[in-house]
């Protein structure tokens, strides 16, 4: 395919991932107000977010076995669908309940999306040219990332408008992307082999991850670490799992092919992509909230306030792109991101109420230069390094784990976030000689900032700035273990046929081979 040919194949995938990318930050900077209006709590703040990133970790791999199946352009429009409809959902919420469902109805839509877009992606574009369209892709993520929380803002400042548009907003954009899809993009037909969905296996992952997650929110809050409660809700999650694995190895389509991680790119880029996760999104998916709380700026603020951000991970996600497709080398890019990136989040774990805008700039940047450079360029890595026929199983397997370590993070570093809150306030309300709970929400609420006296709200902003801060010290050892583990990444040349060429190719060899590479 030509460059121009690609590009129009593209266009519908990428006002895809924009659509999907919007849902996720048009909202950060309106989440304390959500929260606030719905009367919710710090851990209802967590699972807002949590729900959508479990839904969509928890679908990835579903995706991924229905495109055997079916087909992907059909897909990509139903998973647009469910965005529209969890979209119309979140703007009618009149409490929080709803709320969360309809963010795990956009999870799923947004599980379709990334996994899909980079399986289609990988069948038609050379592993030696994807690397500048990642980087269009890497733009396309940072335009999104950017217009997100200004939009937001705008909107939750407008007092025509209002939280609720902050979803209404997307859904032209999905329609759009639905008619794009069906005017440009033009899969080849292939043969599909039967495939059978382990429904099964999916409901014993999803189950154990879930009751891991609801100890991990509702543990220190609602009871304490070491109860009957946690014994309960980890030794199920950890019996799920196991009985997960049982299945996985033992079912002739596992939703995650074990054998598939016997190949050492895949192993360690998995590994890398879940750090990646915990690093990237339990650390910067409460920095809106800092912004607005601990430094008491504006939801328009403070979308502006994330730009340098965006700014760092817009330019080194091109640059790096367009490098790796002129060079065909790309492990060097992998160890700097995950150096840098370790040292954006060591620096951000240094702020408090009272860090100058122009230092926390340079260090959001920094952290937005590491992550643009590591991100894309591990999936890159994988997909070099699999037969055709596991693309899907491989992308799949590291959108999956860097979703799974996202919803990880944002769970553990939520309850860390409200058990520090609380006690940070808790010692200043004594300290200042004001009654607990005198800022008139209860130390578990997400507080209205604009309705705090004097005093309260200072105890409130130093609260929240020391707890973000420890969130991020928390996350760099994620960050230092995925610089470990890249850096045992072994480099290979990029491949310059696509995967449909591959695929051609490889249904005439030796399926002997296949076995080999893939570990059977």
């Amino acid at each position: 395919m030509t460059n121009r040919q690609i590009l129009q194949a593209m266009s519908g995938l990428m006002a895809g991932m924009f659509v999907a990318i919007l849902a996720g930050t048009v909202v950060a900077n309106a989440l304390p107000t959500i929260i606030a209006d719905l009367g919710a709590s710090q851990s209802s703040y967590t699972w807002v977010v949590t729900a959508e990133l479990l839904a969509m970790t928890a679908t990835v791999p579903l995706w991924g076995k229905l495109s055997d199946l079916f087909d992907k352009k059909l897909l990509l429009q139903l998973s647009l669908g469910m965005f529209v409809v969890g979209s119309l959902l979140a703007g009618l919420s009149q409490g929080v309940e709803l709320l969360i469902f309809s963010r795990v109805v956009q999870g799923i839509g947004a599980g379709g999306l990334t996994a899909l877009a980079q399986v289609v992606m990988a069948a038609i574009i050379p592993p030696r040219r994807l690397g500048k369209y990642a980087g269009i892709f890497g733009a396309v993520f940072a335009i999104g990332t950017v217009a997100g929380p200004l939009v937001g803002g705008v909107l939750v400042d407008t007092s025509w408008l209002g939280w609720r548009w902050c979803f209404f907003i997307g859904v032209p954009f999905a329609l759009l992307a639905i008619a794009l899809l069906q005017r440009t993009l033009r899969l080849p037909a292939v043969a599909r082999r039967e495939v059978k969905i382990d429904f099964l296996g999916a409901f014993l992952i999803v189950a154990g991850v879930c009751a891991l997650l609801i100890w991990v929110t509702l543990a220190g809050n609602e009871f304490d670490w070491a109860s009957w409660q946690t014994a309960a809700l980890t030794g199920a999650g950890a019996l799920l799992l196991v009985a997960a694995v049982f299945v996985e190895s033992r079912t002739a389509e596992p939703v995650i092919p074990l054998g598939i991680f016997r190949n050492r790119t895949v192993a360690l880029t998995t590994v890398a992509s879940l750090l990646v996760g915990v690093a990237m999104f339990g650390g910067t998916v409460f920095l809106s909230q800092y912004f607005q709380v601990s430094l008491g700026k504006s939801p328009t603020v403070a979308g502006l306030m994330s730009l340098p951000m965006i700014f760092g991970l817009l330019v080194s996600s091109t640059v790096a792109g367009q490098v790796i497709s002129r060079t065909g080398v790309w492990k060097r890019y992998l160890v700097t991101g995950a150096v840098v990136m370790t040292v954006g989040l060591g620096l951000l774990s240094t702020i408090d109420a009272d860090t100058p805008f122009t230092l926390l700039s340079v260090y959001m940047a920094v952290l937005g230069i590491g992550v643009g450079m590591l991100m894309q360029n591990l999936v890159l890595a994988a997909q070099n390094d699999v037969p055709a026929g596991e693309l899907g199983a491989a992308t799949s397997v590291l959108s999956f784990f860097r979703s799974m370590g996202g919803t990880i993070g944002t769970s553990v570093l939520g309850a860390i976030l409200a058990s520090r809150v609380a006690a940070e306030m808790t010692r200043g309300f004594d300290a200042a000689g004001i009654p607990a709970g005198g800022d008139g929400g209860g130390e578990s609420r997400v507080p209205d900032m604009s309705t705090l006296p004097e005093p309260v709200r200072n105890i409130v902003e130093h609260a929240y700035g020391v707890a973000t801060a420890d969130l991020f010290l928390v996350a760099t050892p994620c960050a230092l273990l995925a610089l470990l583990t890249v850096v045992f990444i072994k480099e290979k040349p990029l491949k310059t046929t696509s995967g449909m060429e591959r695929l051609a190719e490889e249904s005439g060899a030796v399926k002997d081979t296949d076995k080999t590479v893939v570990g059977g």
